[in-house]
C-alpha cells in the first residue's frame, strides 16, 4: 500500500504532504512561464491565452490551499467572463486585416513538452498517493456551521453591495467606450 510522505512546516506549524508542494511548484511554474509568455508575444490574442494560463493556474493553488469558493471564482470571473472581454476587446480594437500565424513559437518550444510533463508528473503523483486521496481533507477551517463560502456571499451582498454593483457598472461603460473608439466612420 502506498503513503503519501509528510514534512513539517515549523513557520506554520503544519503537516505538509508531498503531493501539495509538488502541485504548488509545478503550477506555480505554469504561472511563471505563463506571465512570461504573456510578457513576450507579438500577437495580442496569443498574450490573452497566455493570461487564461496564468488565471487557471491561480485556481489550482487557491484550490489546493483551501480556498474553493475563490478558485471556483478565479474561473468563473476572470478565466471565464474577463477573459471574454478581453479577446472581444482585442479583436474589436483590432480592426485592420486578419493576420495569419502559424502558432506561436514558444507553445512548440516549452508548451507541448511542458504539457506531456506535467500530465506524467501527477499521474506518477496520483498513482503513487491513491489511497490517501478518501482521507484528504482540504481545509481546516471550514469547521463550524458557517463555510467560507456563506461568509463571503454574506459581505458581498450586504457591505460590499454598492463597490460591487459600482463595478459591473464601469465594466459596461468600458465595453461601450471600446464599441465607440473601433466603430469606422463611413
Amino acid at each position: 500500500m502506498f503513503h503519501a510522505r509528510h514534512s513539517y512546516n515549523r513557520s506554520t506549524g503544519r503537516i505538509e504532504s508531498t503531493m501539495q508542494v509538488a502541485l504548488f511548484i509545478i503550477f506555480g511554474l505554469l504561472a511563471v512561464a505563463g506571465a512570461l509568455n504573456l510578457l513576450f508575444q507579438h500577437h495580442p490574442i496569443n498574450s490573452a491565452l497566455s493570461l487564461i494560463v496564468v488565471m487557471m493556474s491561480l485556481a489550482v493553488l487557491y484550490f489546493s490551499l483551501g480556498a474553493e469558493f475563490l478558485a471556483a471564482a478565479q474561473v468563473i470571473v476572470y478565466s471565464g467572463a474577463v477573459m471574454v472581454l478581453f479577446v472581444f476587446v482585442i479583436m474589436l480594437l483590432n480592426a485592420g486585416e486578419e493576420q495569419h500565424t502559424r502558432g506561436s513559437r514558444m507553445a512548440y518550444i516549452a508548451g507541448i513538452p511542458g504539457t506531456a510533463a506535467i500530465f506524467c508528473m501527477l499521474t506518477f503523483l496520483f498513482l503513487k498517493n491513491r489511497g490517501v486521496f478518501g482521507a484528504t481533507h482540504l481545509s481546516d477551517s471550514l469547521s463550524g456551521a458557517t463555510s467560507n463560502i456563506t461568509q463571503v456571499s454574506h459581505q458581498l451582498f450586504t457591505s460590499l453591495l454598492l463597490p460591487f454593483e459600482a463595478t459591473s457598472i464601469l465594466i459596461l461603460v468600458a465595453i461601450l467606450g471600446a464599441v465607440v473608439l473601433a466603430r469606422k466612420e463611413s
